[in-house]
């Protein structure tokens, strides 16, 4: 188990544990994350799991699809290491992490 912080636009956060494989929009959703609607479930279809992922950690993210940017090319809060929490994957190296969520989801 490692633990993950979720920020929210007003800088209240949230510490929550996680189990590797669980993607980012899973564990918001299981830990009751305000800000994160999950909208599609996780088919990268709807863009309201936008998280933007701290610069020393978004590496660790992977690569965004094609799919994915263009979901998040229609964003109005874009930043460089925005990514749709439906399509990271957890991993054991993520533990400590920090993401922050935007003050509106699309």
């Amino acid at each position: 188990m490692g633990k993950m912080t979720f920020v929210e636009h007003d800088d209240t956060e949230h510490v929550v544990e996680f189990k590797a494989g669980a993607s980012l929009m899973q564990i918001a959703v299981d830990h009751m994350i305000p800000g994160i609607d999950a909208d599609c479930g996780g088919e990268c279809a709807c863009g309201t799991c936008h998280v933007i992922v701290a610069d020393a950690w978004y590496d660790k993210t992977g690569a965004p699809g094609d799919e994915e940017q263009q979901m998040l090319s229609m964003t109005p809060e874009l930043a460089k290491t925005s990514r749709l929490g439906c399509q990271v994957q957890t991993t054991e190296a993520m533990d400590g992490m920090s993401v922050r969520l935007p003050e509106f989801q699309m």
